[in-house]
C-alpha cells in the first residue's frame, strides 16, 4: 500500500534474545546487513504482516518470538533516487514502518532463512544493541535511530533510560519529479 505521499506502508522487525543482542541479517547475493522488513497488505494488520514477514524471512512462527513492544505511530525514510522506480504507478518515494520488537522463544536452530520462495537474507548474526546504527545503509539510519532508541527501555531493565521520543524531521511534501535526493537529517539531537 503506497499513500498520497508516495510512502509505502510496511513493518519492521527486530528480534533480540535473552542477552538483548539483536538478529542482524545479511541481503543474498549483497554486501548490506539490516533487520527484516516488508510490506503491509490492504487486508493486513501490522501484527498480521509482522508476523508473515517474519516467518518468509527468517523462518520464525508466532509461537517462536514474544511481542515485547512496538513503535508509535509511522517511521518515515526516503529512498534515494537511484533507488525510486519511476515507471511503477504510484511511484513510492520511500517507507512509513511500525516497529516490533521481539523476543526470541526458540531456538537460535529455529531461524530459516532457506524457506520462502525468494529468499531475502543468507546469513545471519547476533550484534549489540547499537551496532545497526553503524552498519545500516544510510538513508535507514534516522528510522533505525528512532525505532531503537524508543524501544531500549523495554530491553534493558534501568530506570534512568532518558525515554524521549525520537523526532524525525518535517519532510515537505514529496517532489516525485525531483532531480536530486533530498538531505538525510544528521543522527544528532
Amino acid at each position: 500500500m503506497i499513500d498520497s505521499e508516495g510512502f509505502r506502508a510496511n513493518v519492521g522487525i527486530i528480534l533480540c534474545n535473552a542477552e538483548g543482542r539483536l538478529f542482524w541479517a545479511k541481503r543474498i547475493n549483497q554486501r548490506s546487513w539490516q533487520f527484516p522488513q516488508g510490506g503491509i497488505r490492504r487486508d493486513e494488520s501490522p501484527e498480521q504482516a509482522m508476523f508473515r514477514e517474519l516467518a518468509e524471512e527468517v523462518g520464525l512462527q508466532p509461537h517462536h518470538v514474544e511481542i515485547i513492544g512496538r513503535t508509535e505511530g509511522w517511521l518515515r525514510y526516503r529512498l534515494p533516487q537511484r533507488l525510486i522506480r519511476r515507471g511503477k504507478q504510484p511511484i513510492c518515494i520511500g517507507q512509513k514502518q511500525v516497529w516490533f520488537l521481539l523476543r526470541l522463544q526458540g531456538n537460535e536452530s529455529d531461524v530459516r532463512l532457506d524457506l520462502s520462495k525468494r529468499p531475502e537474507f543468507d546469513h545471519w548474526r547476533w550484534v549489540d544493541y547499537w551496532y545497526p546504527l553503524k552498519a545500516v545503509v544510510p538513508f535507514k539510519r534516522q528510522v533505525y535511530l528512532c525505532a531503537l532508541r524508543e524501544l531500549a527501555p523495554l530491553v534493558f531493565s534501568t530506570d534512568d533510560w532518558p525515554a524521549k521520543r525520537c523526532r524525525q524531521p518535517q519532510q515537505p511534501p514529496a517532489d516525485r519529479n525531483a532531480a536530486r535526493p533530498r538531505h538525510m537529517p544528521s543522527l544528532q539531537d
